[in-house]
């Protein structure tokens, strides 16, 4: 049996505007089933980097609150930190992220909570007995949590092609160490360059791994646990990841962490894309760059293979922006993703995905 995927597109008249379209594919996906009376409700969704303005508008977000909690659920918003240093790398910064964004009671009427708490370290660990993990390491308050709606901004991404549900799943509701063993196979590196030796790293480093060495600190691979709280612990950003994984490993590892949080939330997720403002890269960027197609619409579906799917074919149904990232497939039918990043097979996420059990490819696309 094919999944459902529930569409509605972005025109609107007098009585059916954005807010009734949403309520409306909401109701369609049977979100009553999913969400009881006094389910503590996370909303994962991400806040956008400082600088960036693709991400998805707050007042969206709202129509999707005010559905929980007139269902008598307890929402709240939520996104994991970063592994890089920036803006969102811990919980203080992260939440003045989202509220200058927007996202604040006043607008979204929903506290804003960081899934893995101060510095990425609160999480719980799952067994998943896959390819690549037999267990991962996801944020606390996903886990702790009664119910789960995805949104995701759906847009393009450098490893992955494109990134949609299945990418807020398994990267955005991993710990920082769950990050960390996804992007790399191999712990961080201090670049001696930047390095003051101020022995910061090293006092925080939950296993010593951190060493002197040439005046200069440098990490011990056989000791550390990758769990890349140096990363952001260094007050020169000396601590660098180590892009050492190749995209088809990448994806796997994002679909196993993916796989951890749908067992989790079995019969308790709603998965939600949000069409609008496709941009190029990930919302993780300081800037963002032209839509690369005009905007579409909202999908929602209970299977999160099937939602990505559809997003995707949806997108390469429209004609490409000639002003854009695109450097090929602008015609109607064109591989749009491949036309952003010609060496990534953006299949992949999608055909593990399949054969690990998360969801189908094959849907019916209903529109509302």
């Amino acid at each position: 049996m094919k999944s459902k995927v529930y569409f509605a597109d972005l025109r609107t008249t007098f009585t059916n505007n954005h807010t009734t379209k949403i309520n409306s594919i909401l109701d369609r996906t049977d979100v009553s089933q999913v969400v009881d009376k006094t389910d503590l409700v996370a909303v994962k969704l991400h806040f956008g980097e400082k600088g960036n303005t693709a991400f998805i508008r707050p007042i969206f977000i709202r129509d999707i609150v005010e559905k929980i909690i007139k269902l008598g659920g307890k929402p709240f918003l939520t996104d994991a930190n970063t592994l890089y240093r920036g803006e969102r790398s811990e919980a203080p910064s992260h939440i003045n992220i989202a509220l200058s964004h927007g996202f604040n009671y006043t607008t979204v009427r929903a506290p804003v909570i960081i899934a893995d708490g101060l510095r990425g370290s609160d999480e719980v660990r799952l067994k998943v007995d896959a390819k690549h993990f037999s267990e991962v390491s996801i944020a606390s308050a996903i886990i702790l949590s009664d119910a789960l709606i995805s949104v995701a901004h759906f847009k393009g991404h450098e490893l992955t092609g494109f990134g949609g549900t299945i990418k807020n799943l398994g990267m955005g509701c991993a710990s920082r160490e769950g990050k960390m063993k996804q992007h790399s196979n191999i712990s961080p590196k201090i670049k001696p360059g930047e390095c003051t030796a101020c022995g910061k790293c090293a006092d925080w480093c939950p296993v010593s791994a951190i060493e002197l060495f040439n005046e200069k600190f440098r990490i011990n691979s056989e000791n550390c646990i990758g769990c890349a709280e140096c990363i952001t612990i260094c007050p020169q950003g000396s601590v660098k990841i180590n892009w050492d994984g190749n995209t088809e490993d990448f994806q796997e590892k994002m679909v196993e962490y993916a796989l951890g949080v749908i067992r989790n939330k079995a019969e308790k997720s709603i998965f939600i894309n949000f069409l609008t403002d496709i941009s190029p890269a990930c919302d993780c960027y300081g800037h963002s760059d032209r839509n690369i197609v005009p905007d579409i619409g909202i999908l929602t579906s209970l299977d999160p293979v099937a939602i990505d799917q559809a997003s995707v074919d949806l997108l390469n149904s429209q004609t490409g922006l000639v002003d854009s990232a695109l450097k090929t497939g602008h015609e109607k039918g064109g591989d749009k993703i491949r036309g952003l990043y010609p060496e990534v097979d953006w299949e992949i996420q999608l055909r593990y995905a399949e054969k690990m059990g998360i969801g189908k490819r094959c849907y019916e696309l209903v529109k509302v």
